[in-house]
């Protein structure tokens, strides 16, 4: 009976759907809820708010466990997740039956540090930084108008179609030159540096494209290594490196001439858009031909008021010989008239000069008489008159102001008719404020 049933089971034909949720079922029967240590790779967040990754192995094995990390948990994480971080996690296994993988369902996430490669790379990055090798002031400009692209990176990645794609659309005069090189993998760095270098002893681009699609930390790290960065550095050709998405930075980003966020992006800052520079030709050549024109009707202008010019001195001497012939005729009559005065009666002459005599004594009499009228009017005895006097200290200085005595002081008055010695018994200055007495 019992070999009968174990045949029975072995018989039995699973469904995939049922054999994977069976496995599922015994995954969570056998080890329940687990906390898992690992180093981030691969971090995606979805629009849903769902965030899937992966964790690597810290001791270096090549262990790799998918994860999946709901709304709900994601919302209450404390940090950035990012690739390369060490974290702990906890949550229970399962298995997604679309793609029939082993996953972690993830509860929660708690921060251990950064990852070895993470480490790594800023190890790196500040020993090359310190070299100097990442300066602003020895980078390049890359050529403005170049007529030879050369392009390093994989030929069967999607970043040499978008950069093909474009340049044909943007800038379909210029000339492309691929030197292929694996850009992922043990080898992908060394492959990487022989195209720089062969691209360098051919000598038959402007501006070098270095590209490659996104990924992880991981899939990205060739373009960490230090050979290249060096390579790029010392290229004699201008690199333009656009690897991975806008929030991928490498070395080789930093290393080269110009750093783009994106094939496509390191595509369009190398080769300008052969419509712009159309319409700027275009706007280019309007602006010479107005100016050209402009110039052409100056000169003309100026070539006309040339021919005027060149008519006029027969018409300027006309003018002038019929002014000496005007003044000629005023001077001959002004002679004429000169002789004739001087031809009458002296006596004449001699009462009309007594005559002009008489009137400017006149008028000079008339001035003086004004003159003493103004200076008596100004005579300071006329004031006297009227019943002032004024007072003069011993030196005979005028005392201008009440101020300018004390009590016992001895003062000269004068008046009209006189003078008499006068002691200052008391003073008695007004208050500026108090009006004058009448």
């Amino acid at each position: 009976m019992a070999e009968a049933s174990s045949a029975a089971m072995v018989r039995q034909a699973w469904d995939v759907g049922a054999l994977l949720l069976a496995t599922g079922d015994m995954l969570q029967a056998r080890f329940g809820a687990v906390t898992v240590r690992g180093e981030l790779s691969g971090v995606a967040r979805a629009g849903s708010g769902h965030r899937y990754f992966a964790l690597k192995d810290m001791a270096g094995a090549s262990a790799l466990l998918r994860c999946a990390m709901f709304r709900r948990a994601a919302s209450l994480l404390a940090f950035d997740a990012q690739d390369g971080q060490q974290v702990e996690v906890r949550g229970h296994l399962s298995v997604y039956e679309p793609r029939g993988e082993l996953q972690l369902v993830v509860e929660s996430m708690q921060r251990l540090g950064a990852g070895a490669l993470y480490e790594q790379f800023l190890r790196l990055k500040a020993r090359l930084e310190a070299a100097g090798l990442f300066d602003a002031s020895r980078k390049r400009a890359i050529a403005a108008w170049p007529s030879t692209l050369g392009i390093v990176t994989s030929t069967a990645g999607a970043a040499l179609h978008d950069v093909l794609a474009a340049l044909s659309r943007r800038s379909p005069h210029v000339r492309v030159v691929i030197y292929p090189s694996p850009v992922q993998g043990a080898d992908a760095a060394a492959s990487l540096v022989a195209a720089l270098q062969r691209a360098a002893a051919r000598g038959e681009v402007d501006t070098l494209l270095l590209v490659r699609g996104g990924g992880s930390l991981e899939d990205l790290w060739s373009f960490n290594d230090e050979s290249l960065v060096r390579a790029i550095a010392s290229s004699p050709v201008p690199v333009v490196c656009g690897v991975g998405h806008e929030s991928d930075v490498t070395l080789a980003d930093l290393a080269a001439d110009l750093r783009a966020a994106t094939p496509t992006a390191a595509a369009e800052l190398a080769a300008p858009a052969r419509a712009e520079a159309l319409g700027r030709l275009d706007a280019m050549g309007d602006r010479l031909q107005r100016r050209v024109y402009h110039w052409s009707d100056t000169q003309v202008q100026r070539l006309d008021a040339l021919a005027l010019r060149l008519g006029g001195p027969a018409r300027a001497l006309a003018a002038q010989r019929q002014a000496l012939i005007s003044i000629e005729v005023r001077l001959r009559l002004a002679l004429r008239r000169s002789v004739a005065d001087a031809a009458r009666d002296p006596a004449q002459l001699g009462t009309r000069l007594l005559r002009a005599m008489q009137r400017q004594c006149e008028q000079h009499a008339q001035l003086l008489q004004a003159a003493a009228q103004r200076l008596s009017a100004l005579d300071p005895h006329r004031v006297l008159a009227r019943g002032y006097a004024w007072m003069a200290d011993g030196q005979g200085r005028p005392v201008l102001s009440v101020r300018a005595v004390a009590p016992g002081a001895r003062l000269e008055a004068v008046w009209a008719d006189g003078t008499a010695q006068v002691e200052v018994l008391e003073v008695r200055p007004q208050d500026p404020a108090l009006p004058s007495a009448p």
